[in-house]
């Protein structure tokens, strides 16, 4: 094993809660829509126009990418690099960038503070997910200070 590597990486951290809020909440939107729509007779199904239809197809897509957004949430500590993915967005980090990783109580997410004096939001470790958020908080914090400190 090469000087400075840590056999506990790469490793990932996902938000519990978030992820199956996202799936429940998609399925029962999914479930009720259709229900509702076969719940209506054929003369009103009838009545509703192609830009109606469209515009409802549209609002499902875009509850869909929230909700995957969300769900896709998560941190990635590898050996050279720490990836964070917020959303659609995601930031690559060089561990010795890190200076502290913090979740004050009743925080709806980890965060970082970087070198550079900003700070990054870490949703992939949600505070709503409790002692397995702390663990993961502990857990970063140790590969921050292990990987931190090294040169290069």
């Amino acid at each position: 094993m090469p000087a400075g590597s840590d056999a506990s990486l790469p490793r990932t951290w996902r938000p519990l809660g978030v992820r199956l809020a996202a799936t429940a909440c998609g399925v029962m939107l999914v479930v009720i829509c259709t229900f509702a729509w076969f719940g209506f007779d054929e003369s009103i199904r009838e009545r509703f126009t192609l830009f109606q239809k469209s515009t409802i197809a549209f609002l499902g897509l875009l509850a869909f990418a929230v909700g995957h957004a969300l769900a896709r949430s998560r941190v990635e500590a590898r050996a050279d690099v720490l990836l964070v993915v917020n959303g659609y967005r995601y930031r690559r980090l060089a561990w010795p960038q890190v200076v502290a990783v913090r979740m004050p109580p009743g925080s709806p997410w980890a965060s970082l503070d970087l070198s550079d004096g900003t700070t990054v939001p870490v949703m992939g470790i949600q505070g709503s997910d409790g002692a397995r958020a702390r663990a993961a908080v502990r857990e970063l914090r140790g590969h921050v200070e292990r990987l931190g400190a090294q040169p290069g």
